[in-house]
């Protein structure tokens, strides 16, 4: 006898007093499409790029409008699609909110100046690159994107108030860099096309609005001599944490939590270090304080590193067929039937991400989702205490970890299967400490089920994780609310955090461009863990840990708290 779950999950429509029926979220996304037509290209839309950003004052005003009449709609709870379709609502509200945020306060239109000349440079070139269009095809886009720029440029001379200095500096290269291009390579590039009659004259208006726009960005444009600080201050932080995590949390409550759960690690880490000293080295005197018993045992953990680049590339690789295998006799997880993943070394021209690694995850509506591991990667040019010192924060103990974090069952496994399911909203407009918080929270998942188990080493890799990812947000709240300085961030994350260098180098400004999404890692892991807790509380030996795990990958990236309501709403069914 087999128990199975069944959960339903339904999407309805609102309809209106004439009896028509408008799915709110569908009709969201159509115009954020229109409005974002590049971003839309960059999740997966190919037939956005036939279409291009029109900034025009009139233009930017209606998609404020429109969102704030959307926010309306979705606070009045008589409509149907409000109230059948209340996880979907809650992502729109979000998601509109910052639209109006970005639009009506952060007014990008108006101060600064890279929004357009990003737009400018990558109009044509991203055209040419494509590899889904005929020839025909860019054409014909080419030939519409040269009298678009003009529309934009002319709009970027409207619209720009006050820029800062390092802006304008790098908008200015940028677009003489393009002017360039259009003069010199694009009819070079283009000569055997069959373009509009009235190509030549399209591109030369084309560089002539880009001169323009050079002009009166040099010469007419006010500039701040420094770029506004990064700092957000209590004020503003509290209020972009209660609308990331659609709560009212506070910065206040949010860092005693993560301070706690460094104390608490800490602990932890202190006894897995002690059994580990134990067992390898029986003779040794652990008559030493908590931190300095930690560090005995992470430096042993460095030890077990790489080599090189090709030797990480060979154990990485290893590393993902023996999660597959693990994840497949465990139960864990149903696994994907295809798999479309890439491992390679980042390339150096990736400048210093190929420090740190990423994964570049198919875009949500792509029609051919790779998804590719960028592994992290150090010349061999540099000296070699530096390269020795590179891949001890690379270690293996921490890659055997990591491994479940970034592929399986965690962020190419989520958002492979999250992305074939049929909720767009859900893909396009992800709930923030979703995604984060469910690789952070599948470590422990396969740490429990026995995954590398009896070696100290990973168990103290990924503790230390887990103390990194409560550092990162009690550091980010400091920053951002109490002022501490890249000094106090480094002392406090290598000190008190046990942080790897490689890892704490690059915290800083990571705290400056992404506060919010840094203290991901920490809540949601702990939102998916309390989950799991209450959902092994309430069912008992009916708990299945793969319709469990299957579920939370197929509703893709919702609040985490609505998952609460889903279970309890399952119907069990024996067979």
């Amino acid at each position: 006898m087999k128990a199975f779950l069944i959960s339903f999950f339904i999407v309805l429509n609102l309809t209106i007093s004439f009896g028509q029926e408008i799915d709110l979220g569908s009709e969201y996304i159509v115009k954020w499409k229109i409005f974002y037509p590049s971003q839309a290209l960059r999740r997966g839309m190919h037939d956005a790029i036939f279409q291009y950003e029109d900034l025009a004052t009139n233009k930017v005003n209606a998609w404020l409008n429109y969102n704030k009449e959307l926010k309306g709609q979705l606070s009045d709870n008589s409509l149907k699609y409000v109230r059948e379709n209340r996880v979907d609502t809650r992502l729109l509200k979000v998601q509109v909110q910052t639209e109006i945020d970005k639009w009506e306060k952060e007014v990008p239109h108006k101060t600064s100046a890279s929004l357009y000349s990003n737009l400018i440079s990558n109009a044509i070139s991203r055209v040419i690159a494509s590899n889904f269009l005929t020839i025909t095809d860019k054409a014909q886009i080419v030939c519409q994107r040269l009298s678009a720029i003009q529309q934009l440029s002319a709009a970027a001379i409207t619209s720009l108030k006050i820029v800062d200095n390092e802006d304008a500096l790098r908008s200015i290269r940028r677009l003489k860099s393009t002017k360039s291009y259009f003069q010199n390579e694009l009819p070079e590039v283009a000569k055997d096309w069959s373009l509009c009659p009235d190509f030549t004259n399209q591109n030369v208006l084309a560089v002539e609005s880009i001169q323009s726009l050079i002009d009166f960005i040099d010469n007419d444009l006010a500039r701040e001599k420094t770029a506004p600080s990064p700092i957000l201050g209590r004020e503003e932080y509290a209020r972009r944490l209660a609308l990331y995590t659609d709560s009212n949390l506070t910065p206040e409550v949010l860092s005693e939590m993560a301070l706690e759960e460094i104390n608490e690690v800490k602990l932890l880490m202190k006894d897995v270090a002690a059994d580990f000293l134990k067992a390898e080295f029986p003779n040794m005197s652990l008559a030493i304080n908590d931190d300095a018993l930690i560090r005995l045992a992470l430096a042993d953990m460095e030890k077990d590193a790489p080599i090189n680049a090709a030797d990480y590339l060979a154990f990485w690789q290893e590393l993902a067929e023996d999660a597959i295998d693990f994840i497949a006799e465990h139960k864990i997880a149903t696994l994907p039937k295809n798999q479309t993943l890439d491992i390679i070394t980042a390339p150096e021209s990736a400048g210093p991400a190929a420090r740190i690694g990423w994964v570049a995850s198919a875009p949500p509506f792509d029609p051919n989702p790779l998804t590719t591991l960028n592994l992290p990667s150090i010349p061999e040019t540099v000296p070699k205490q530096e390269q020795i010192d590179f891949w001890a924060s690379f270690n293996k103990p921490f890659n055997r970890m990591i491994v479940i974090h970034e592929l399986l069952p965690g962020h190419y496994m989520q958002m492979k299967i999250s992305r074939e399911s049929a909720h767009p909203v859900r893909l396009l407009f992800p709930f923030g400490i979703y995604t984060e918080g469910w690789a952070t929270f599948c470590e422990k998942v396969l740490l429990d089920a026995g995954w590398e188990e009896g070696n100290h080493l990973t168990m103290l890799a990924h503790l230390r994780k887990r103390l990194e990812n409560a550092n990162r947000t009690y550091t980010s709240v400091k920053v951002h609310t109490q002022g501490w300085t890249q000094e106090q961030v480094m002392e406090f994350s290598t000190k008190t955090s046990m942080v790897a260098p490689q890892f704490a180098k690059s915290l800083w400004g990571r705290l400056m461009s992404s506060p919010m999404q840094l203290t991901s890692y920490f809540l949601g892991g702990a939102q998916f863990t309390e989950l799991l807790a209450d959902e092994k509380a309430r069912l008992g030996d009916q708990f299945n840990l793969t319709f469990f795990m299957d579920t939370i990958m197929k509703s893709g990236p919702i609040p985490i708290e609505e998952f609460h309501d889903i279970f309890s709403r399952s119907v069990l069914r024996k067979e």
